[in-house]
């Protein structure tokens, strides 16, 4: 293996690394509060839920780096938000509250839609 191909394959490493490590990281309660400061609420509703113009988002939002590349490039109807405005962190945190709100409760589990 080439030296080129080393010294490439370890910046891909330590890139993997450092965002995965920014997801691991990541804080669900400043991710809420940039969430709403943002405006992404707006759209998305409170807690990711989806709204008129805007799809659901959580509990289970894309995979961190599916996530951060939309939220970075889109060219849909929501504008782009790129670092200068979003940093990674509030990203990976905004993802965290994501990821934290719970699912909704199984219908077979709600005794009134059983009857």
């Amino acid at each position: 293996m080439s030296n080129v191909v080393r010294v490439g394959v370890a910046a891909l490493a330590a890139c993997l690394l450092i965002e995965t490590g920014a997801a691991l990281a990541a804080s669900a309660d400043n991710g809420k509060k940039v969430y709403m400061a943002v405006g992404c609420w707006g759209c998305h509703g409170t807690v990711g839920q989806g709204g008129v113009t805007g799809p659901k988002l959580a509990p289970e939002p894309l995979p961190y780096e599916a996530f951060s590349a939309f939220v970075r490039t889109t060219n849909r109807a929501m504008p782009p938000y790129r670092e200068p405005v979003l940093s990674n962190s509030d990203l990976a945190d905004i993802h965290a509250y994501l990821e934290a709100q719970p699912k909704a409760a199984d219908h077979k589990t709600i005794p009134l839609l059983n009857q």
